[in-house]
């Protein structure tokens, strides 16, 4: 195929490749301690805050990444700390960081000066061909600092994500694991940011989490497989992108829907076949 063949020539489609495999890896291994503990929301709060770090960044005319990081790893801190203190509700305190996120961004990014709406388009809805050599090492430090968390403390992340009760009983510090756990869904979000854009970017934390756990209510099994229909989703979608000149975001949110939709019928037919019998 033609993308095959390019891949060698241009050194962008190599780094492209590269950061979906990564960022299949993280937000497959990340989705399934979000999708399991029901913190979707949360995670959808910390990457539309994370545009109020990109906006100051812009602004200051620093990294944008590094700006969108501080600010999302700041606003999951803060939100664990008011659910656990309960000074407010979780739901609450996540419309409230999702909101001002945004309009810190916005007001940052109007300020700047020179300031157009296409300077945002690749961190809305991605950009994969822009991905540099640093953000590809960068995902591959978060990429092995989490298969090696994953690896020694899955049984008690487990635990936390379904029973915090149940796990404070069995002397597991939740609220560390909470916290770390917050931060490495920041960090997730935000480096992967390029792939999907803050507008998408859910979908990947959620939707390979679901293809997987319509097959199979097992965590370990989960947490082992949704990082490969990621990584799947991703590649596919990004040969799609490359070939149709379409946006590889969407390409991968297609890509992703389209697979959930078959691995569901194929469910719901099995069920049938069963019942039948």
């Amino acid at each position: 195929m033609e993308f095959f063949s390019d891949l060698i020539q241009y050194g962008y489609l190599s780094n492209a490749l590269t950061a979906c495999v990564l960022s299949g890896i993280t937000c497959g291994v990340i989705g399934t301690y979000v999708v399991c503990r029901r913190m979707v929301f949360l995670a959808g709060g910390i990457t539309h805050a994370s545009f109020g770090g990109l906006g100051i960044a812009f602004y200051l005319g620093a990294n944008p990444i590094a700006g969108a990081l501080i600010f999302a790893v700041l606003s999951a801190l803060g939100i664990e700390w008011a659910g656990n203190r309960g000074r407010i509700r979780e739901d609450s305190a996540i419309g409230i960081i999702w909101s001002v996120g945004m309009a810190v961004g916005a007001l940052f990014m109007s300020l700047r000066p020179g300031y157009t709406s296409g300077d945002l388009s690749a961190y809305l809805f991605g950009s994969i061909v822009t991905v540099t050599d640093s953000d590809v090492a960068a995902l591959a430090v978060l990429t092995a600092v989490i298969i090696a968390g994953a690896l020694l403390w899955l049984r008690p992340v487990m635990y936390v994500a379904f029973d915090r009760d149940f796990a404070r009983s069995r002397g597991i510090p939740t609220r560390v694991i909470s916290c770390l756990m917050a931060a490495l869904v920041a960090v997730t979000i935000v480096l992967s940011i390029r792939i999907m854009g803050i507008v998408l970017l859910i979908s990947l934390v959620t939707m390979p989490v679901v293809i997987v756990n319509t097959l199979s209510r097992s965590y370990r099994t989960i947490a082992l497989t949704a990082p490969l229909v990621a990584v799947a989703g991703n590649i596919a979608g990004l040969v799609a992108s490359y070939n149709f000149e379409v946006p590889p975001g969407a390409a991968i949110i297609f890509t992703l829907t389209l697979t959930l939709i078959l691995v569901k019928l194929v469910s719901l037919r099995s069920k049938k076949q069963r019942a039948a019998a």
